[in-house]
């Protein structure tokens, strides 16, 4: 079965599965990088947000008000969307080591080294209804525990944050792939704003030494892949 996934810069990629659209981090304005704005998202099922802060957070109730989708986030952080506008209903409040299904997809929520406003940061990993599976990994630094990961889960593909300075770099997230022992990666949280590694050549470099087996799909912005096993 094929999946489409688009990434739309920083950490915003849209996934679409078996008639299902998934945002994630749907980071549009103020986001450099982005080739469109959160206006061009005309369908959603749910919008899943890895914490807070407004890089990650952007444009999920402007793009909740006119697709309806289900917000699902870390408890806390949901909760105080409801203030700000998003309805009750809307809400789909979870926490780490919790799985909740949208539409066919179950969504396991896991831990991620990193600051937030309300609640705690977070990742994802989405099991689709065909079996492949998907590490969002939200703004993290490394952290061991990723080796469980693989424990419970046979990761095909892994978005990591490559950037350095607010989260991993380069060299970090290659070994954080050994750990993960995913088969393919995208990097995110690059190219953004000049404090973060412009490209992902540096990762690429890593990658071979530490894993070279794990496929490196390169994307650009406003890019859109097939993924399947």
């Amino acid at each position: 079965m094929q999946h489409q996934l688009t990434w739309f810069g920083h950490s915003n990629f849209m996934l679409k599965t078996e008639g299902q659209t998934l945002l994630i981090d749907p980071y549009f304005e103020g986001n450099p990088t982005c080739p469109c704005s959160s206006e061009s998202i005309e369908d959603a099922d749910a919008i899943f947000l890895t914490h807070d802060h407004g890089d990650h957070l952007g444009q999920a109730l402007e793009i909740q008000e006119h697709t309806g989708a289900r917000v699902v986030g870390v408890f806390d952080t949901v909760t105080a969307l409801v203030d700000e506008g998003l309805p009750q209903d809307a809400c789909v409040g979870m926490n780490i080591g919790g799985t909740v299904e949208v539409g066919g997809v179950k969504a396991h929520m896991v831990q991620a080294m990193h600051s937030s406003v309300t609640g705690v940061a977070t990742g994802y990993i989405l099991t689709l209804s065909d079996g492949y599976c998907i590490y969002h990994a939200g703004d993290t630094g490394i952290f061991s525990s990723m080796e469980l990961f693989s424990k419970f889960h046979d990761i095909d593909l892994a978005l990591l944050p490559i950037g350095g300075h607010f989260t991993m770099d380069p060299k970090q997230a290659a070994y954080a792939c050994k750990l993960l022992k995913c088969r393919s990666v995208v990097g995110m949280h690059w190219g953004t704003f000049p404090v973060l590694e412009q490209n992902t050549d540096r990762f690429e470099e890593m990658l071979k030494g530490m894993r070279p087996d794990v496929k490196l799909l390169k994307m650009a912005p406003g890019e859109t892949i097939e993924i399947s096993r």
